[in-house]
């Protein structure tokens, strides 16, 4: 009964499970690192050949790449590594471009023959393409293994617009596109003055109702901000109301039907009050008027002392 009672009483230990100094079983988590530890020590565990100089390297590799995040040097080593592989931009196609240039493109994305493609930020080249003046929107893609197409969709100029002695392109809605360089779009509307840009295309779609007199207009000038003079391409200033343009307009192409104003010597017409037309003759023509009317009333006054 002993020998029994003693049989009972005795803890079986499974084999192989580390045991503290008062009988207890360790932990689970730990049990597998002792047995590595026991079996290493006791040469049942086999390392293989040159996996202390893989792992000596791996970590050095990991230290490495490490260092370079943390001084901004990953990018570099990312374009160096895959160029190197074959992946250098080798060509770039570029569409929609009709007042962009190419170079502007590939300046502003930073191309110098020996950019990675894979390190390339399509994000970050789409936005810096996109500040150039005339890009209204663009799409960048990548096509591998060294190929690059832009697509740019730009904005379209409405007019020319003269704030001081300044000249710029504007879009429809008066933004201001980039300033006027060169003579490529002398054929489009001049509007002048301040808040002109705004006002032009809903003022310029006013006239299409008069296209004679609309071909014939050189400048359209803001006088004040409330209403408009038109200049015309021989000289003649249209001083227009600031309301009910559509009146004076219909009174001024009846005139021009009527008596070929426009084509006289005159300096400038003002329709600006509904009771009246004043017309402004040239120096020349006042010169003249002046003179005929002094020798009319010579004549006159001649005739009367000969009665």
């Amino acid at each position: 009964m002993l020998a029994l009672s003693s049989r009972q009483k005795t803890r079986v230990r499974p084999a192989g499970v580390p045991e503290t100094e008062a009988g207890r079983v360790l932990p689970r988590p730990l049990r597998r690192v002792v047995r590595f530890l026991v079996s290493l020590a006791a040469g049942r565990v086999h390392i293989p050949r040159h996996a202390g100089s893989l792992a000596s390297l791996a970590f050095l590799g990991a230290t490495g790449l490490y260092g370079m995040s943390l001084g901004g040097h990953s990018q570099d080593f990312a374009q160096a590594s895959t160029t190197a592989l074959g992946f250098a931009i080798e060509d770039v196609r570029v569409s929609g471009n009709r007042e962009t240039s190419e170079i502007d493109i590939l300046e502003r994305i930073g191309l110098d023959g020996t950019t990675s493609l894979m390190a390339l930020d399509v994000k970050e080249a789409r936005a810096k393409i996109a500040e150039l003046p005339w890009v209204e929107d663009v799409s960048v893609r990548k096509i591998y293994p060294g190929t690059i197409e832009i697509a740019l969709k730009e904005r379209e100029a409405f007019a020319i617009w003269q704030h001081g002695s300044d000249l710029a392109l504007i879009e429809r809605n008066g933004s201001v596109i980039a300033p006027l360089r060169d003579n490529k779009f002398s054929t489009l509307p001049l509007f002048v003055g301040r808040d002109a840009e705004t006002a032009a295309a809903d003022f310029s779609a006013e006239f299409d109702n008069w296209p004679d007199i609309k071909a014939r207009v050189k400048a359209y000038v803001r006088v004040a901000g409330r209403r408009w003079d038109l200049r015309l391409d021989n000289g003649i200033v249209v001083k227009l109301p600031e309301r009910n343009v559509p009146r004076a307009m219909d009174m001024l192409a009846t005139m021009e039907a009527e008596h070929a104003l426009l084509e006289r010597d005159i300096a400038a017409v003002d329709l600006r009050l509904e009771d009246r037309t004043t017309i402004q003759l040239t120096e020349g023509a006042l010169a003249r008027r002046n003179a005929a009317v002094e020798k009319r009333a010579k004549e006159l006054k001649k005739a009367a002392k000969n009665t």
